[in-house]
């Protein structure tokens, strides 16, 4: 039986480096298969866990709902008949809830031969205040569906802060397990305790199942896959990512100077210009002939070497994005 794992997390906390670690180090020896799901046009994390020799199958569909109700079962299946892995990782969208993607799996575990083995989110123990008050029905659910809950950047926090934190985290879960010393600290076998101690608890799956009606819940023309206007969700006080947050994205072959990257990335914090921009991430060549890649939540960012990718990728993730404003600044 091959065991399904669902590690969520709102834009930006880490996930993908979680993951990571788990690959290399906690399920180390074991075949795995990576199932992402970007929100946005432009998917860019999936080349930092292919070099992990993950399997990956990319989905660019910003409505993970109608994914999984519609195609995703017989992908499913497709997968575990194909590359018969020990283990399956569903990376759902930043914005995506944890309770659709567990309820869908929970579905179809008999017909494609698989179990639902942990539901994970990694939180940034920084902003859990602030996506709790900003984001809370998205943000909530990644917390109240989760077994176990990961935070991360916990080494750069005052002891005061990170029990605040755990504080309004418990007050969402009270059941799950937290993570909070940081992961360079732990070994592979603690975070394999910590993330398996328990699966998620099946009143939480069943409240999920009864609360996403599969058979009915998205009018979708699968012809009209990856288009987010196409996606009509007729959830009754049920909101999806799609009619929140949006993205943009593009491919670019401009070079850029470190220095124009850093004033891009101080500058979205203004609202006026961009909106309100919750993720920004990219991997773009430099003037210099070197690649360089960055990744912006609100109040930090960081830019990093990397190697070089077939061209360059930008993805900009938010709520009432203005486009023309950040193509204007990027020259795309």
């Amino acid at each position: 039986m091959t065991k399904v794992d669902i590690i969520s997390g709102f834009l930006g906390a880490g996930k993908t480096t979680f993951i990571k670690r788990l690959v290399t180090d906690v399920f180390q020896g074991e075949k795995i298969v990576l199932i992402e799901n970007e929100f946005g046009e432009i998917g860019i994390d999936g080349g930092f866990l292919k070099d992990a020799g993950i399997e990956i199958t990319e989905m660019n569909s910003g409505c993970i709902c109608c994914t999984l109700v519609g195609d995703f079962s017989e992908a499913l299946k497709k997968v575990v008949d194909q590359y018969h892995p020990d283990r399956i990782i569903i990376e759902p969208s930043g914005v995506g809830k944890l309770s659709d993607v567990a309820g869908a799996v929970r579905n179809v575990e008999e017909h494609c031969g698989i179990e639902l083995n942990s539901c994970i989110t990694v939180a940034d123990g920084k902003k859990v205040k602030i996506y709790l008050k900003n984001f809370g029905e998205f943000y909530s659910n990644q917390i109240e569906h989760a077994a176990t809950i990961v935070l991360s950047r916990t080494q750069s926090m005052t002891d005061s802060k990170l029990k605040e934190a755990v504080a309004l985290i418990r007050e969402e879960n009270p059941d799950a397990a937290i993570i909070t010393t940081p992961w360079d600290q732990l070994d592979g076998e603690v975070i394999r305790n910590a993330v398996e101690q328990t699966s998620m608890p099946t009143d939480l799956l069943n409240e999920a199942c009864l609360h996403h009606d599969h058979d009915g819940c998205c009018h979708h023309d699968h012809e009209d896959c990856g288009c987010h206007e196409h996606h009509h969700h007729d959830h009754e006080g049920h909101h999806h990512a799609d009619d929140v947050f949006t993205s943009w994205g593009t491919e670019t072959v401009e070079k850029y100077d470190r220095s124009e990257i850093e004033q891009f990335l101080d500058s979205l914090a203004d609202e006026e210009t961009y909106g309100t921009i919750l993720r920004a991430k990219g991997i773009v060549e430099g003037t210099d002939g070197s690649w360089m890649e960055f990744d912006y939540v609100p109040g930090e960012y960081e830019i990093r070497d990397t190697k070089a990718d077939y061209t360059g990728k930008i993805c900009v993730i938010g709520t009432d994005i203005h486009t023309d404003n950040i193509q204007q600044t990027l020259h795309v």
